[in-house]
């Protein structure tokens, strides 16, 4: 018995007080005894036990069938969730993801060595201390991720362990065990029978990780092969050019870590230079170029992200900010141009883009390097001094609108819609113009223009 005491909630407790105290073994398992031994926060806390589900059922007044025929039943305490789960083996996987069928078993040992990798195969309660059968405290003094038992089997049994593998090495900070990771470069194309919304999950979770440069391991393992081809046309794409140190795939790991750990932040770093394979020409003397490729990048992250079921939001937000993350290295920022550059790329992107203009800068070679990040500052300073002025960039910030319009006669239809937009070119021209008078009298204008 290993003497680590890790506090357990509340909740969880009585949970396994409850279950103990019918005669029944039980422990919390899996994720949360682990981060509880590193120090970090479990966001779940899950209970595994010899009880059968409806004999935990019969011990707590709120349950709810989670997945009962698995041997799963959420128990509730003060409305918090706990997920109990019986022993189980499990039977022959069909899917590359979920096993045909389970057996219920009596054995704590039999449950645990199901599981995916010795750090998770922990299981705690204050009666018995931490019990750990596969050496998950050795792999975490190690810094390793290592299959319980044959790693052929466990990615075998199902596929996603492949890519959670490398997505725990990248938040911990581990190496993947050598014979892990050779069942890893066997087993990889089998995550082609995993859906898009898990890989999808494991990517997010990758990316905004604390290391999500170690996507390297999961093009060198043939993960993104499957997954993500387009990143190794960017890992065999060279940058031959005094701008750049890296290859296109190198320099978006790099740019990666330069950005926070925010998904939109970090996806935007992924997708900003996917175009660039598409892009490619060398000069005579082997310098590469890669013109239009923020265009041919929005494209293709619009592809990916619907491909992997991203929400709409979330897709939409990232392109922009693909589309325009060199905008600033292409454009002066004197006011005007950087009025028209918040219309265009819009107000919920506009104050994310500084952190992609300097992660890309950060990611280059040191050649300018001071100039660049120089002019990105000047478009921040020029951005705050619009912002602190309030100067419109958007229809809405106009002194006047289409209800104001309709009221001095105008028709509702197109004509209207061409003259905001017009007095709105206006003012991103001169700022000084958003007054009610003057735009009522030029909006008269336009109208009777437009309508001969």
């Amino acid at each position: 018995m290993n003497r680590i005491a890790i506090e357990v909630p509340d909740g969880a407790r009585q949970v396994i007080e409850t279950l103990q105290g019918a005669g029944y073994e039980a422990y919390v398992v899996g994720g949360c005894v682990r981060d509880s031994i590193l120090g970090r926060v479990p966001q779940d806390w899950d209970v595994t036990t010899s009880a059968k589900p409806m004999e935990v059922k019969a011990l707590f007044k709120r349950t709810i069938d989670t997945g009962i025929q698995h041997g799963t039943v959420t128990v509730m305490i003060e409305n918090v969730g706990y997920e109990v789960t019986t022993y189980r083996i499990d039977g022959e996987y069909e899917d590359s993801r979920h096993p045909k069928e389970v057996i219920f078993t009596p054995s704590l040992e039999e449950d645990l060595k199901r599981r995916d990798f010795t750090i998770n195969a922990m299981a705690y309660n204050e009666r018995e201390g931490l019990v750990d059968l596969f050496g998950g405290m050795e792999d975490i003094d190690r810094k390793m991720i290592r299959c319980v038992g044959d790693p052929m089997a466990r990615f075998g049994e199902d596929a996603l362990r492949i890519m959670r593998a490398v997505r725990f090495s990248a938040q911990l900070g581990y190496e993947i065990d050598e014979g892990t990771k050779e069942a890893i470069r066997k087993l990889a194309p089998n995550l082609r029978n995993i859906s898009a919304e898990r890989i999808h999950a494991e990517l997010v979770k990758l990316v905004t990780s604390d290391h999500p440069e170690y996507l390297r391991i999961a093009y060198e393992t043939g993960i993104t092969a499957v997954v993500f081809p387009e990143f190794d046309d960017m890992m065999q794409t060279p940058q031959k050019h005094p701008h750049h140190c890296y290859n296109v795939g190198d320099h978006t790991l790099v740019s990666m870590t330069k950005v926070p750990a925010d998904k939109v932040l970090r996806l935007t770093m992924l997708f900003h230079d996917l175009g660039k394979p598409a892009c490619l020409t060398v000069d005579e003397d082997g310098t590469t170029h890669f013109h239009g490729h923020p265009a041919v990048s929005e494209k293709l992250a619009r592809a990916i992200m619907t491909r992997l079921r991203f929400d709409n939001d979330t897709l939409n937000l990232v392109c922009k900010l693909v589309k325009h993350h060199d905008y600033a290295n292409e454009n002066e920022a004197d006011e005007r141009t950087v009025r028209r550059a918040i219309n265009r790329i819009g107000e919920d992107a506009f104050p994310l883009i500084f952190d992609v203009f300097r992660a890309d800068v950060l990611a280059q070679s040191d050649y300018m390097r001071e100039e660049k990040l120089g002019r990105i500052q000047d478009w921040q300073e020029t951005y705050e001094a619009i912002r602190a002025a309030h100067q419109a960039v958007t229809l809405k910030d106009l002194a006047i609108n289409g209800k104001d319009l309709i009221a001095m006669g105008a028709k509702p239809g197109k004509a209207l819609g061409e003259c905001l937009q017009a007095l709105l070119e206006e003012v991103l021209e001169e700022p000084q113009r958003n007054e009610r008078e003057y735009l009522a009298r030029r909006a008269d204008e336009l109208l009777k223009s437009l309508d001969k």
